[in-house]
């Protein structure tokens, strides 16, 4: 069996990019890391990597382990603060990314409902785009990712479950007030737009919206990520945007925002979560997923 301080050592050697930077971060000395490397290279019965001047250079197997390290010292690192995290009565830490409109969708939610077996809980919450998630849950940054789901298929490594489906609908300000409650994007040339730039799954719903109308995708837009300045530019101009109704709840139910149906949304948006297959999930992350059983957003 691997020794697991060996490939903590060699994880902390790629992490520094030396031998001696590694020695200096772990507080032991050169010859120690350089022992505790070569006898993992001779348990494995490979060389993880060549000893240059501008420092070290991987080879294919130490590239493999490298994934698998930092993976075992955010393991290790996640239990140790679990442990700290429960000696005071609070559950996790739990790491969780997502795109910004899955989280708004699914997390108040669940977090309503986690709150009432675990009062005392430890959450991060990062946005990211689509791209990087499925890399952060392999690195172990984040054990699960909020996305939108069901247009392509997962990775071999990555578990996904949809867990709601929400329409999507043209989102006007006051300043629309005047605008029918239907809408056909066809007949809809004058209109002045926000919508998404990143290229994701998001944005790609979106533009399908448009191809299904029959109409170019506007140039007359505003391309915006943040759904927090995306919806004040609709409440302080005419510009309008397609979303979720999940995303605008707080907005429409405020009346500070109004929903316009489109005659073209045939299709609707599926939100759900992804983790990576071979990790066990963390007991906060299992109560999680238990509580956010797969329904309709209306």
């Amino acid at each position: 069996m691997i020794d697991p301080r060996a490939v903590r050592t060699f994880h902390e050697v790629c992490r520094a990019g030396s031998i001696s930077a590694a020695a200096r971060a772990l507080n032991i000395s050169q010859p120690s890391v350089s022992s505790a490397i070569a006898l993992l290279e001779a348990r494995l019965g490979t060389v993880l990597f060549a000893r240059g001047r501008s420092g070290i250079v991987l080879t294919a197997a130490g590239e493999a382990l490298q994934a698998r390290a930092q993976m075992l010292d955010h393991l290790l690192r996640d239990a140790e603060a679990e442990v700290a995290a429960a000696r005071e009565g609070v559950a996790g830490p739990l790491r969780i990314g997502g795109t910004p409109g899955a989280l708004v969708s699914l997390l108040p939610l669940a977090i309503a409902r986690l709150e009432a077996a675990f009062p005392h809980l430890t959450l991060n919450v990062l946005e990211r785009p689509d791209r990087d998630l499925a890399g952060m849950l392999r690195d172990g940054d984040i054990e699960l990712a909020f996305v939108t789901t069901a247009m392509d298929e997962a990775p071999d490594d990555i578990a996904e479950r949809t867990l709601a489906r929400d329409p999507f609908a043209l989102i006007v300000g006051a300043g629309n007030a005047a605008m029918p409650d239907d809408i056909a994007l066809r007949r809809a040339e004058g209109l002045r737009w926000v919508l998404p730039e990143a290229q994701g799954a998001f944005r790609r719903q979106v533009d399908a919206l448009f191809t299904a109308a029959g109409v170019a995708v506007p140039r007359d837009v505003i391309r915006c990520d943040s759904l927090l300045t995306t919806k004040a530019i609709l409440r302080d101009t005419t510009r309008v945007t397609i979303l979720p109704m999940r995303v605008a709840a707080s907005e429409l139910s405020m009346g500070v925002l109004r929903a316009v149906r489109i005659e073209e949304a045939g299709f609707e948006r599926s939100i759900g979560v992804r983790w990576l297959k071979a990790r066990g999930l963390s007991l906060l992350a299992r109560e999680l997923l238990a509580r956010l059983e797969p329904e309709s957003i209306a």
